[in-house]
């Protein structure tokens, strides 16, 4: 594929707006308990901080578990590797798994999974996007910033082979 150019989906104004209605719902939501937010690296890190900074709690911590399940391509292998484990035991806590994009299901499926085995209170997923055309696993997200077509975006942490990652919008690819 020849990238061509990217053109905006999603402007960084209307990404900031919704980040900050969903900072708003799950401050009260888990008003009085202690959450932690688990990033899925790479592509969740930069929603993931302004998420955080949008939740007014001040019992909040972050952990990051990195994932790889793309490589250079532009659609999931649907291998799911583990390359960042977390950092501290999540047994006991409320946990908030923070995605980029949400297409196959297969990766938090397999998230979900996994951090079930660690037993956490309770464990809930907050994707900034969900393509349900690519679905092949249908998982639950409880918190969602935006529901897009199937077209390969980039940009707001979200990758072409490790490219685009700094746009402050989130683009769609345009290709030859």
């Amino acid at each position: 594929m020849t990238l061509t150019q990217v053109s905006t989906l999603l402007s960084a104004e209307q990404i900031a707006v919704r980040v900050r209605e969903l900072g708003a719902q799950i401050t009260e939501d888990y008003a009085d308990r202690r959450l932690v937010l688990v990033s899925v690296l790479n592509g969740s890190f930069v929603f993931t901080a302004d998420l955080a900074r949008a939740i007014a709690l001040t019992n909040l911590r972050i952990e990051f578990l990195g994932v790889r399940s793309y490589g250079e391509g532009t659609s999931s292998s649907g291998v799911v590797q583990i390359t960042h484990d977390l950092a501290r035991p999540i047994e006991g806590e409320d946990v908030l798994i923070v995605e980029d994009i949400v297409d196959t299901g297969l990766t938090i499926a397999h998230l979900n999974e996994l951090l079930r085995t660690r037993h956490p209170a309770s464990l809930k997923v907050c994707s900034l996007l969900h393509k349900p055309a690519r679905t092949k696993v249908e998982v639950p997200i409880h918190y969602l910033g935006f529901t897009i077509e199937d077209r390969f975006v980039v940009g707001y942490g979200l990758d072409w082979a490790e490219r685009y990652r700094n746009l402050p919008y989130i683009g769609v690819v345009e290709a030859k």
